[in-house]
């Protein structure tokens, strides 16, 4: 049997990474989600459109729960942090 490819930390602080860098991996591990976990792509697009709009966005980060939406939406059982906008 196959193990599933481990993802490892390479740097813990963001500080310490390039920004470029930094977004290439935040959406590689979007990419490489669990089918089981992962948000279908039609509602993942929705709830990006909602945080758009949202008044609690701040560069990609939301400000009620300090996530950064793209991460909490691409998981299908993760639900937006305030007035409830998705599930």
């Amino acid at each position: 049997m196959e193990l599933p490819e481990k993802r490892i930390c390479k740097k813990c602080l963001l500080q310490d990474m390039p920004e470029s860098e930094y977004f290439k991996n935040l959406y590689e591990y979007i990419e490489h989600l669990d089918p089981d976990i992962r948000t279908e792509q039609r509602e993942y697009e929705r709830r990006l459109s909602l945080c758009r709009e949202c008044e609690s966005l701040m560069e990609g980060m939301c400000r009620l729960c300090g996530c950064y939406v793209e991460l909490r939406a691409a998981v299908r059982k993760r639900s937006c942090p305030g007035t409830p906008k998705w599930w």
